[in-house]
């Protein structure tokens, strides 16, 4: 593999390093238990701005989270536990990765303390989704791009 294809260093080392980070907060309503704060860092943002890659961190805390968007994740570090709908809990630690759908609600449980990367979507109408991905196709057949093309 080419070295023109791997992820400078400088940009991984950027991205964990504590620096831009905002404070926020799970929203109290759907706090169980422990502390809502949170931390997070935007990492970058598609040029449409329906998709974007964080950094978020979180304290010892139990919560329901009502997902809003599409979300894609993996642990970077420490363990939560994760309760579907259905009500069975599954352990995440380093190195696990789980996706949610928007609409969907699941209740974490972080005995300490969890890191995770997310990339999260605005959520597209299927029938939209399905017709900008076939228009997408038809105009790299025809050899162009959507991007030049509008």
């Amino acid at each position: 593999m080419s070295t023109d294809t791997l992820v400078p260093e400088s940009a991984i080392s950027t991205a964990i390093n504590p620096e831009g980070f905002q404070i926020g907060a799970i929203p109290a309503g759907w706090v169980l238990s422990g502390s809502p704060m949170t931390k997070c860092k935007i990492l970058g943002k598609t040029q449409d701005r329906m998709a974007y890659a964080m950094l978020w961190e979180c304290e010892a805390v139990t919560f329901e989270w009502h997902y809003e968007k599409d979300e894609a994740f993996v642990v970077l570090s420490g363990e939560v536990f994760i309760t579907d709908e259905l009500g069975v809990e599954r352990r995440f630690v380093a190195g696990d990765v789980r996706s949610c759908e928007a609409g969907t609600t699941l209740r974490w449980r972080v005995p300490h303390h969890v890191r995770k990367i997310a990339v999260l979507k605005e959520p597209v109408w299927l029938p939209f989704a399905m017709a900008l991905k076939a228009l997408n196709r038809l105009l790299s057949t025809i050899g162009l791009s959507a991007k030049s093309a509008i």
